[in-house]
Order: C-alpha cells, then structure tokens, then sequence
C-alpha cells in the first residue's frame, strides 16, 4: 500500500475509533486488490501466508471493523456464503446463479428510481442502499433466455 492511501487507510480507521493493526492492514489489502470477492475463509488462507499465527477469528473480527468504517463490504451470496468487497466507488452486484461468479456493476440508481423507493418505504429513513441482481452470466446463461 502506498504511503497515501496507507495514511488515508489509518485517518478512516481514527475516524471510526479503530486503530491501525497490521492484521487489518493485510486483511484490507488483500481484499482491495481483488475484485472476486472472498469469503472469510479465503482471507484467511491468503492473509497466513503472510501473518502465519493469524486465526479465522481474527478475520472475522477485523471485517467487522472495516465494514463499521465503510472501508469494507459484506455481500450476502446466493449460496449462503458472505463475500467481502473493499471497492469504494457506487456499485451494485451482480451473482451468477449457476457458476456463483460475483460481479461489480459500476453506478448507482436514478433519481426517480431513489425517489420511488423512498416513497414507497414511508417513515423509514433510508440511509444507503445495496443492490444485489441475480441471474445468469453470459458463461453460464441458457440458450433460452435472450
């Protein structure tokens, strides 16, 4: 990790009242520089490659923490499982209901679209949102859809 985006990292952290750690460190790197979206599990036997005594635990605890400061994402999977994402910019996901294969989909909802969710949620104030898209992908999709 750069020295900039290392200081930005530690002032989010600060920010949320976490401090800095080189378990998160590792945890968020390895997390950021993927775009397929592990699972704990995965973290995990990457980040003992370079942290042999880390534990499955510490994964899940320091996930935690990154998604209470925004750094990180959990992204429920069509298979049970919970993936992570640590891509900062407004995307939604889209999982293949066959092969399981997550992608990101750049962009966010229209502002009618926003506009007619908020309407129809009443008094619940809407602070964000995630949006998941199932379906096929072009690997996996059968011959009879177009």
């Amino acid at each position: 990790m750069d020295d900039v985006k290392n200081t930005s990292f530690r002032n989010v952290l600060a920010e949320h009242g976490q401090r800095y750690t080189r378990q998160r460190d590792v945890i968020f790197s390895i997390v950021s520089k993927t775009s397929d979206h592990p699972t704990a599990e995965e973290i995990f036997l990457e980040a003992r490659t370079l942290l042999p005594s880390i534990s499955l635990a510490t994964i899940y605890k320091n996930l935690d923490a990154l998604i209470s400061c925004g750094l990180a994402k959990k992204v429920n999977h069509t298979d049970g499982s919970r993936r992570y994402c640590c891509r900062a910019d407004p995307h939604h996901h889209a999982t293949c209901l066959s092969c399981g294969a997550v992608t990101d989909i750049p962009g966010t909802l229209g502002d009618t679209e926003l506009s007619r969710v908020r309407n129809e949620a009443g008094d619940f104030e809407i602070v964000g949102y995630e949006l998941e898209l199932n379906g096929y992908c072009p690997k996996c999709k059968p011959h009879s859809i177009s």
